[in-house]
This record gives C-alpha cells, sequence and structure tokens, in this order.
C-alpha cells in the first residue's frame, strides 16, 4: 500500500537533496567537473539512504550510488515496497556550472509500478511528484518535439521524429528530459541503448500522474525492482502521439 506520507516523504527527500547539492555547487564550484560530480553523488547518496533507512527501515533501496550485499539484494526482490532513487541524474551537466538540467529521482515501487516519486530539478528551483501531480499542458499548434541527448540523438529518436515530422530539441539528464513534457517544452522522450531503474522509475512515476503515456518503446509496460536493474529503453510522450511513435518503432 502506498500512503500519502509516502508521497511526502519522497516530494521531501528529492526536494531537500537537491538543496544539498545546490549548497555544494556554490561552496566547490572552482572545483574540477569531476571532483565535483563525485562529490555531488556521494553526498546526495548518504543523504537519501540515512533519510529511508530511518523513514522506512522495512522497505527496500535500490540506489545507483549504493553496493548492495547479496543479502540485502535478496531483501530488495523479496520486498513489495522498494525506494528506487538516484541522486544525481545528470553528473556530466552537474559538474558543468551553471548548466541546469540535472536532477534529483526518488520514486516508490509497489509490486515493481511506480506508484510514487519525485523529480527535483535544483537549478529551477521546481519539484514534481505524485504528491500534487502536475497537470499536462494543452497540445501547441505546430509540430511535435522530441527531446534527445546533447550528445547524439538515439536511432529511435530519429526515426519517431521522421515519422511524426518532429522537431528534435536537445538536453541533459532523463529528469530533466522527461519533466520537459510536464513543462510543454517537448512532447516526446524516446530512450534506447542504455539506461538502468533508477534513471526512469521517478520520472516515470511522476509523468503517468500528470497523464502522460509510459512505456517501454514497443509499447510495453515498465516493470522495476527486477533481478537485473537494467532497462535499456522507455517511451514518456503525451498520450495522444503514444500510438504512432510506438509504430514507428515497431514497424521500423
Amino acid at each position: 500500500m502506498i500512503t500519502d506520507a509516502d508521497h511526502e516523504l519522497a516530494h521531501r527527500l528529492a526536494t531537500d537533496a537537491g538543496k544539498l547539492l545546490i549548497a555544494l555547487r556554490e561552496e566547490h564550484h572552482d572545483a574540477p567537473p569531476q571532483v565535483l560530480k563525485s562529490l555531488g553523488d556521494r553526498e546526495a547518496n548518504a543523504y537519501l539512504m540515512a533519510e529511508l533507512r530511518r523513514e522506512r527501515p522495512d522497505d527496500g533501496i535500490l540506489s545507483e550510488e549504493e553496493r548492495e550485499h547479496p543479502d540485502e539484494e535478496a531483501a530488495r526482490l523479496a520486498s513489495r515496497r522498494v525506494w528506487i532513487i538516484d541522486p544525481l541524474d545528470g553528473t556530466r551537466e552537474f559538474g558543468e556550472v551553471p548548466r541546469p538540467d540535472w536532477a534529483v529521482h526518488v520514486a516508490l515501487c509497489l509490486d515493481g509500478d511506480p506508484l510514487c516519486g519525485a523529480v527535483s530539478l535544483p537549478a529551477l528551483d521546481v519539484t514534481y511528484s505524485t504528491l500534487d501531480p502536475p497537470t499536462l499542458p494543452p497540445p501547441i499548434d505546430g509540430p511535435p518535439r522530441v527531446v534527445v541527448s546533447r550528445s547524439r540523438a538515439p536511432y529511435v529518436a530519429l526515426r519517431i521524429a521522421e515519422a511524426l515530422d518532429a522537431d528534435l530539441v536537445s538536453l541533459g539528464s532523463a529528469g530533466a528530459k522527461a519533466m520537459t513534457i510536464i513543462r510543454g517544452e517537448a512532447d516526446l522522450y524516446p530512450h534506447a541503448g542504455g539506461q538502468y531503474e533508477w534513471d526512469s522509475c521517478a520520472p516515470v512515476a511522476v509523468a503517468r500522474a500528470a497523464g502522460c503515456w509510459c512505456s517501454r518503446i514497443d509499447g510495453s509496460p515498465l516493470i522495476y525492482n527486477e533481478p537485473d536493474p537494467y532497462l535499456p529503453d522507455l517511451l514518456i510522450c503525451r498520450p495522444e502521439l503514444a500510438a504512432a511513435a510506438i509504430e514507428a518503432i515497431v514497424h521500423r
């Protein structure tokens, strides 16, 4: 069972971890990017792990930055309630002061279903969460926008953009990309080629609560807290664009 207190906790933890990261960035703004990135990963993870262990000692936790012992992994996989966190999503962007496209992810799954979550965009001073789900803005009058990595657009994104006659928008972290749809800055976020559960779990929880379509790129469900946390692809988009996007990939 997911409670109101869980939604409140996810929102608070993502927000407070974001504040911690902003303070670190300001204090160490002259540090080399690699040093700043490592410090951010370590400090945000330590804060989130300590708070979750204190607030929800009976729940499982999967963190990008936490190495599990075999007995911890077994207990997590056997747990119905599992928190999946990415303490600093977009470490590259975090290290490139003053880039704003990085995030903090905090999600809670029940039986592998991400029903509770928060995505903090600390540099923008905003947290989107299932505590008070955002409302998806109305569609734009113009070509749809596909958000992609700033380093390279994955093949699936190019296929969808071609099929829908869409424009490409480049951005950093997965959380920041997903939230552009909620913010009305993009319409589709397809990804293929390598992600893990912590990359998408909180964004999916929030986007789904806002009314977005969330699935694998072939339209199949996203399932979390699996023995292998590798979850290589996903599609988050406005619901009216989902069928055409999936068609562009499945029947390429």
